[in-house]
């Protein structure tokens, strides 16, 4: 992922979610309000965060409740996959950033 990104790290949560390709683009023109889709960015990374959200979703003790709390409210499996695989890349801006390891607890 270091490789494929190396601005990990040095950008926003929003930006970096919009550099892979895992942020909504809106489709409006004028008073229409169209569809958001999830498109551009670098397409290869996006691929490797959706199969790595796949997992997560189902294993991480963390991102698992999220999954689950999504599905509950009736969202597609596809967006909750998404949602799962933003807050992976997330994560792993904010752990480059602050230069800190990964925890599974915040009190720890």
């Amino acid at each position: 992922m270091i490789a494929e990104l190396p601005e990990l790290g040095r950008m926003s949560s929003g930006e970096i979610a919009a550099m892979t390709g895992l942020a909504p683009v809106p489709h409006d023109s004028g008073a229409m309000q169209g569809r958001r889709v999830i498109a551009g960015g670098r397409r290869s990374l996006r691929h490797v965060l959706y199969q790595a959200a796949l997992a997560a979703a189902c294993h991480n003790p963390v991102l698992k409740p999220v999954a689950k709390r999504l599905k509950e409210r009736g969202k597609p499996h596809k967006l909750v996959i998404i949602a799962i695989a933003r807050r992976l890349v997330t994560i792993a801006n904010a752990i480059i950033k602050t230069d800190t390891p990964w925890r599974l607890k915040l009190d720890e």
